[in-house]
């Protein structure tokens, strides 16, 4: 029975090794960030309405976005009810 079990792992190891490569294989560089982007960090999307909201930093603290406030609406269109001149 352990000759049995010997063989098996043995021609495990043997099927595994050839599998195994010594040379190393070059890595990439990096993407570059685009704009606005922090390095380091992740994009998150919270609502999921596809607009990225904050970002993950590399500990796992979010930050969301702080942006300017919005510009008032314009002043509403003059009506074209009422007296004409």
């Amino acid at each position: 029975m352990k000759a049995l079990h010997l063989a098996i792992i043995g021609a495990g190891a043997l099927a595994l090794g050839a599998c195994a490569t010594t040379k190393d294989e070059p890595i990439a560089p990096a993407a570059p960030i685009g704009p606005g982007a922090v390095a380091g960090t992740v994009a998150a999307d919270r609502d999921g309405d596809g607009i990225v909201d904050g970002y993950y930093t590399a500990n796992g603290i979010y930050s969301p976005f702080q942006a300017p406030p919005c510009p008032p609406p314009p002043p509403p269109a003059p009506s074209r009810r009422g007296e004409r001149g």
